[in-house]
């Protein structure tokens, strides 16, 4: 393993200090990221500790580990670096991502990690600063390139949104028109919508617009799969609530898998093309399957099926608007827990444009969305081999050169 490797403990390396409260009713919005023990949550003005600096969970989310590179407020549900001893701020942070953290918490009801307990950890460290940086770099790089996937795919998708709204919430196109105004569109485009607007029962819409619903525009819906998830490869991918509500893009490598019969496969295997809707826990967040690898959905997600290949692109962003989420929590159902249910999600109204509009909108963002699912699935694959790498790497069982 080599001499500059030498057994120690972790407060020999580094000295970690309890974050700061900072009360909701204390915040002033703006630039400083607040991390608390499940990352940024919040921004504040004012920063308790300059960056780079490395934060993990000291109640509620145990063993994350987030490395900040600007000035930040590290709050007190988590414990920061106050002293790296020296050491590169981005290697700690990899270093402190190998911890088993939990076998370091208390017994009581709500886990937590005591600082000094910490301390005592016995690891086995690198001294050479020139090899923390070597293994920093290799770690880092993936990671860098993972961020700007996902800062990429958060500026594609704002795209399409403002699209949607644009042409199909504030009808921007037909009211330049009305206006004699120019509608900043090429004049094919442009050609494309009325030029006024008629009532109808959701407001005024474009003339020669319907009003549909989700029902109509999609085959009978069908609810999912009930099966417990298990981390071990022993069927199919098992998609869940959880997995589609962290962002507008599943990150498959995160979905667990499940057990299921042969005959009941078919049934419950999605389908590209799908819209799978949430019906509890977080009802109304939604769903279209792009690529994707063999997996059914689970129970408390719900299926609908667009009737026609055009209707996907516009049913997924106006699941995105704004109107649509005035429906869910208008009728969402359930005096303590929300919930939705197909009967009242095959209700919700839509305003339908024309099919040449429609086609029109679903080839602009089908190249958006190619993008974004080939930015995941590359991150995907970046992930996986940062996790392969990071315990070979921090332990010093696959040794880098020292430049």
């Amino acid at each position: 393993m080599g001499d500059e490797w030498r057994e120690t403990s972790l407060g020999e390396v580094l000295e970690l200090k309890r974050g700061y409260d900072l009360p909701k009713r204390d915040r002033i919005h703006g630039s400083v990221p607040v991390i608390s023990s499940s990352g940024v949550t919040d921004y504040h003005t004012v920063c308790k500790v300059s960056g780079p600096g490395v934060v993990t969970g000291r109640y509620g989310t145990l063993g994350n580990v987030y490395y900040i590179k600007e000035d930040f407020w590290p709050h007190n549900t988590t414990l920061y670096v106050r002293d790296f001893k020296g050491n590169d701020p981005r290697f700690i942070s990899y270093f402190l991502m190998g911890i088993d953290f939990l076998s370091y918490s208390d017994k009581a009801a709500v886990p937590g990690l005591n600082r000094n307990h910490m301390h005592t950890a016995r690891v086995l460290f690198p001294d050479n600063i020139n090899e923390q940086r070597a293994i920093a770099h290799i770690l880092g790089t993936l990671d860098d390139k993972i961020e700007l996937n996902r800062r990429m795919n958060e500026t594609l998708e704002a795209i399409a949104r403002a699209l949607f709204k644009s042409w199909f919430v504030d009808f921007d196109p037909v009211r330049a028109k009305m206006a004699g105004d120019d509608t900043g569109l090429p004049p094919h485009i442009a050609a494309l919508f009325p030029d006024r607007l008629v009532d109808s029962e959701l407001g005024e819409i474009p003339a020669g617009w319907e009003v549909s619903t989700l029902g109509q525009m999609c085959h009978k819906p069908q609810y999912g799969y009930t099966a417990s998830a298990e981390e071990s490869k022993v069927g199919p991918k098992f998609l869940r609530i959880k997995d589609i509500n962290k962002s507008p893009w599943i990150q498959w490598g995160d979905v667990p898998y499940c057990r299921i019969d042969d005959d009941l496969l078919e049934k419950y295997l999605i389908q590209e093309g799908d819209v799978l809707v949430a019906r509890m826990a977080d009802p109304g967040h939604s769903v279209v399957i792009e690529r994707h690898p063999e997996a059914v959905f689970a129970s408390y997600l719900i299926r609908f099926q667009p009737i026609h290949e055009n209707y996907v692109r516009y049913i997924q962003f106006w699941m995105r608007s704004n109107s649509y989420w005035e429906l869910v929590k208008a009728r969402g159902t359930g005096t303590t827990r929300r919930s939705l249910n197909a009967k009242v999600l095959s209700k919700f109204p839509v305003v339908l444009p024309s099919n040449t509009l429609l086609d029109l909108f679903q080839s602009q963002t089908d190249s958006f969305r190619g993008r974004i699912v080939a930015n995941t699935e590359e991150s995907s694959s970046l992930g996986e081999l940062r996790d392969t790498l990071l315990p070979k790497l921090i332990s010093g069982e696959l040794r880098v050169k020292a430049g």
